[in-house]
């Protein structure tokens, strides 16, 4: 199948200074955001972050009280969702009951106005295109009733890419489905789009959805852009606190810095990208696979007790105390570690962090995420 049957090339957005607000609340605050061409992009952040409205305003079903919206470098303010040639795929499907599978998909197609409607016959080898893609053609006659979650989700898309669109946009959109099953479209999805290269946007706050099907990440925090980049660079290299302590599994510490060192407790850690700072509050955050667990004190470990063993796959989790910390500390062993230092609960062990990065707290950091586990 062709990326685009009238052989356009998808479209890159533009949103410079972006603002919503309802009453008090601003739900986007000044946004600006580049997303290339081609490009299959996730928002991802929290509840009330944003995201869902900002693919809203993306689409023209919410209009900005600020800023610019630009496809292909052309301003869209005027233009109705209809016009800005948008696909739009909703968490709960939102397909007709009545109509069967082939109904749902060429309804789009079957309402445009004379002028732009296809022949029937067109209309009918495009929707049969499209439910091979989608690999759902025995299906055509079902109803949506008689469907999987999974089955249902994939005759939205169908519905969505029928009548061509230059941007897909996909809010939460395996968001009522099983684990499993969100996996196995996270990988159907992520084929469909290199096949047919259509810029791409989709909203979710699943971190591991973002991080393995999206070419680019956006996270966002209290209507604002808290950094974009490649999966490989929010994770590693996050910009903010905030990033950092929501991305994955973290433990966050408070502590002093000053002269490139982090103290926490009774012990320090170098942080030499603050050399000649002067004293004052930082934290700190270290992801739980970041530790090393030993039975031998040695400079900048914590002396800690193992309170409880959590034993999932090929992992081991294992939460400890620490005279130096109020709060329980989680750590991630191989499965070969920890049977190689065979813990136990009660067993006294030395916790050094790998790798620490220290900010110095410029917002509130949340409190949330810091010791949350995301499988």
């Amino acid at each position: 199948m062709s990326p685009d049957p009238r052989g356009r090339e998808p479209v890159a957005i533009g949103l410079e200074g972006v603002s919503r607000r309802f009453g008090a609340f601003a739900a986007l605050d000044g946004v600006s955001l580049d997303i290339p061409s081609g490009g299959l992009v996730a928002l991802l952040g929290p509840s009330g972050s944003g995201k869902t409205t900002l693919l809203r305003v993306i689409a023209g079903l919410e209009l900005p009280d600020e800023g610019t919206v630009r496809f292909g470098g052309h301003d869209v303010a005027g233009r109705q969702p209809r016009d800005r040639e948008v696909g739009f795929v909703f968490q709960h499907y939102a397909l007709f009951r009545h109509m069967t599978v082939f109904e749902n998909v060429a309804f789009g197609l079957r309402v445009r106005p004379r002028r732009l409607r296809r022949p029937e016959h067109e209309i009918r080898a495009r929707v049969r295109e499209l439910l091979e893609l989608v690999q759902l053609a025995p299906l055509a006659e079902r109803y949506p009733g008689q469907l999987s979650g999974g089955q249902r989700q994939r005759v939205a898309l169908a519905r969505a890419l029928a009548v061509e669109p230059r941007v897909l946009l996909l809010d939460e959109p395996f968001g009522a489905l099983d684990a499993k099953v969100r996996k196995e479209l996270r990988r159907w999805l992520r084929r469909l789009h290199d096949d047919m290269g259509v810029t791409t946007v989709f909203v979710t706050h699943d971190q591991e959805e973002a991080l393995e099907l999206a070419d680019r990440v956006v996270v966002m925090h209290r209507g604002r852009v808290e950094q974009v980049g490649t999966p490989e660079e929010v994770y590693d290299q996050p910009a903010t606190e905030f990033v950092y302590g929501f991305l994955g599994s973290v433990n966050l510490f408070h502590g002093r810095l000053g002269d490139g060192l982090m103290r926490i407790g009774s012990t320090q850690h170098a942080a030499p990208e603050y050399a000649g700072a002067e004293d004052g509050a930082a934290v700190a955050f270290v992801r739980t696979h970041e530790f090393d667990i030993g039975t031998v004190e040695n400079d900048g470990a914590f002396p800690a007790v193992v309170n409880q063993l959590r034993a999932l796959g090929p992992s081991v989790r294992v939460e400890l105390t620490s005279p130096d910390w109020r709060e329980p500390i989680e750590a991630e062993l191989s499965r070969e570690r920890s049977d190689a230092l065979r813990l136990r609960r009660g067993d006294r062990v030395f916790l050094k962090p790998r790798r620490l990065r220290v900010f110095r707290p410029s917002t509130p950091v949340p409190a949330a995420p810091e010791l949350e586990w995301v499988l």
